[in-house]
């Protein structure tokens, strides 16, 4: 498949619909006109009696999505002018929320990398296939952000504190692990998804997927869930990290040092997003709130420090501030979560 093409790829063959991310290069991140593609996309098949079945799917090896092209939030972080990125953030979770509710079956080919915007164009469909390669993480607090996309609302609906976990370290987790934590539904070898990808032009798309689903490889995360289901109860940001170090285990351990990598603003601000989003009563909701929240983080000195470090220079030494998760107040935390008035998503 030619990078120099399209950046969305759509083709019909038989009864399927599919809806490639052309993008290999750049982990096919998200533009914003490539999201107008795929909405528009979704709107033609709903409509077209042809279609009985939508398939999404990255081309290259590397994985689905990398997430959005943040390099235009960093711009926008910088210059003050944020209104390219809320355009993009209204049109990526207006297509969150129309893939929740699509009226055919969608199957989402998680393979590889599955990060940030990925999670949300794959995690709310009806049908979410990963394998061996698979690699999903919302890691938005490593660069001063948090997790969106209807992210805080899939996570506060994971077994017991795994959500809070995974936002807080924003650490990537295989297909077992997402299977677990309900990002996910099906593990199917890597090898056998060219099978599939035909056999769904012409066949019922739950009983095609079921016929090449195996056992996935173990995870980690059954086995960590007692102390994660301890420890992330704490109330405060402050208490996880220190009952992590106090469980003595490794993994946990591990995890401390990851939230206290990751850009003190925003670790806390997920965690009160997560609170807050365990309330709602839709997905809808749970978007609206991400969209005040993620407004708020680009005018923080953290958002474009974080891809600056990540992203751009690469140095991977992002300067926070506040540097320590104490010098972050509660007033601080609050304005994410300021009304916007004329400005509000408005789903919910």
């Amino acid at each position: 498949m030619s990078s120099d093409a399209a950046p969305v790829l759509r083709a019909v063959e038989g009864r399927a619909a599919y809806l490639t991310l052309n993008r290999p290069r750049a982990l096919n991140s998200l533009t914003h006109a490539m999201l107008r593609s795929i909405a528009e996309a979704l709107d033609t098949w709903a409509g077209d009696p042809a279609v009985g079945t939508v398939v999404l799917q990255g081309a290259g090896e590397r994985g689905l999505c990398a997430g959005a092209d943040i390099r235009l939030f960093h711009d926008d972080a910088r210059s003050g002018d944020h209104r390219a990125s809320q355009a993009f953030l209204r049109d990526e979770y207006r297509l969150n929320s129309r893939i929740a509710h699509y009226p055919l079956p969608y199957v989402a080919v998680m393979d590889g990398i599955v990060m940030g915007g990925g999670v949300g164009l794959s995690a709310h469909g009806g049908i979410r296939v990963v394998t061996e390669r698979s690699k999903v993480a919302m890691p938005e607090v490593g660069i001063g952000l948090v997790p969106d996309v209807g992210g805080t609302y899939l996570f506060t609906r994971a077994p017991g504190h795994l959500g809070t976990h995974l936002a807080l370290t924003g650490m990537a987790i295989g297909a077992a692990d997402a299977m677990l934590c309900g990002l996910a539904d099906h593990y199917v070898p890597s090898e056998a998804l060219p099978g599939l990808l035909r056999e769904l032009a012409d066949a019922e798309p739950t009983e095609a997927v079921a016929r090449h689903t195996q056992q996935a490889p173990p995870g980690v995360l059954a086995e960590q869930r007692a102390w994660i289901d301890e420890c992330y109860a704490a109330d405060t940001v402050e208490e996880i990290v220190e009952r992590l170090f106090a469980t003595g285990d490794v993994a946990a351990k591990e995890a401390a040092d990851l939230i206290l990598s990751r850009s003190p603003m925003a670790v806390k601000a997920t965690l009160e997003s997560l609170r807050r989003a365990a309330r709602l009563d839709s997905l809808e909701q749970a978007l609206d709130q991400e969209y005040r929240v993620i407004c708020a983080a680009l005018d923080t000195h953290d958002l474009p420090e974080g891809i600056r470090a990540q992203i751009i220079d690469k140095d991977r030494d992002p300067h926070w501030s506040p540097e320590t998760l104490a010098g972050v107040e509660s007033a601080d935390v609050e304005r994410y979560f300021a009304p916007l008035g004329e400005r509000e998503l408005g789903l919910g």
